[in-house]
């Protein structure tokens, strides 16, 4: 699939109002879920429509079952994404204030898996634009409905399953994209059960950034992965987080480095502990 990752906001400022170009602004807070809605409706980039990470970009919870973000019926995102003016004639822009992680990422990502390859994350996001300067806008944005046809490409996705029967293989690399220490099983504060997947290797997406939250040049987030996939085909890496959002930084950085494309455990941290069979692996700094 044709590689599209990121946009600067320089680029993003001379497009401005082009109709063929849909930006969505996808600012989230797991800790305040109106938090994003709230910021948006006070000042967003000019003709961006708002992406609910809850309400938008996730399903149906079935405790005990899914993750904390299971991903929607495709019909329904589908329905989504055409309210929202997207067809194949659309380029899309996705942008958050966290460097991409949530939820910018995870739509990228969403949009590809159902076939839309011409999608970018703004790099550095929200933060890029008011440092820069640029204008924003209060309020609403509407854009006339289009029809988007999905082309699922369900090779992206790994289940449960198959992570438990690949997790050991050295010929797979399994990834966790979480801060170290829940992967240590250390200072846990959002699922109940703390760990990580046994066979995984820590890979905290926020390694993918600078201090200012834009993403690493391509030659050092290529010299990042090249050392954590240790000769393992792009191919055959699976990424996988607390509930399927913030891994798909990952899959944009390691897309961006040029290396190619990954898979994503979409279930993650948060479906893998619904099953008490399943091992648990704890890692605790010494």
């Amino acid at each position: 699939m044709t590689q599209y990752t990121l946009i600067s906001a320089r680029e993003l400022l001379s497009n401005l109002g082009k109709p063929n170009l849909a930006i969505i602004d996808c600012r989230f807070s797991l800790t305040d879920s109106d938090y994003g809605r709230r910021d948006y409706l006070a000042a967003h980039i000019p003709g961006a429509l708002y992406a609910d990470l809850i309400e938008d970009l996730s399903g149906h919870i079935i405790p005990g079952k899914t993750s904390r973000h299971p991903l929607p019926e495709i019909t329904s995102f589908t329905d989504t994404l055409s309210g929202w003016g997207i067809d194949e004639n659309v380029k899309v822009i996705a942008y958050d204030d966290v460097g991409g992680a949530l939820a910018a990422s995870r739509l990228w990502w969403m949009l590809r898996w159902l076939g839309h390859a011409n999608v970018v994350v703004l790099d550095g996001g929200w933060e890029q634009w008011i440092r820069e300067g640029y204008p924003t806008r209060s309020g609403i944005e509407i854009r006339s409905r289009r029809e988007f046809i999905p082309t699922p490409h369900p090779d992206m996705i790994v289940n449960a399953e198959e992570v438990e029967a690949l997790r050991c293989n050295p010929n797979y690399r399994l990834l966790d994209s979480r801060t170290k220490e829940r992967y240590q099983g250390e200072n846990e504060t959002i699922d109940p059960v703390a760990g990580h997947i046994p066979g995984a290797q820590s890979a905290p997406y926020l390694e993918n950034l600078d201090d200012s939250g834009r993403f690493l040049p391509p030659k050092v987030l290529k010299k990042r992965f090249e050392k954590l996939l240790n000769g393992v085909d792009p191919e055959r890496t699976i990424f996988y987080c607390g509930s399927g959002v913030t891994a798909a930084h990952n899959v944009l950085a390691l897309a961006h480095s040029g290396l190619g494309d990954t898979k994503l455990y979409v279930g993650s941290w948060s479906e893998w502990i619904t099953d008490p069979d399943r091992p648990i692996g704890k890692s605790p700094s010494k």
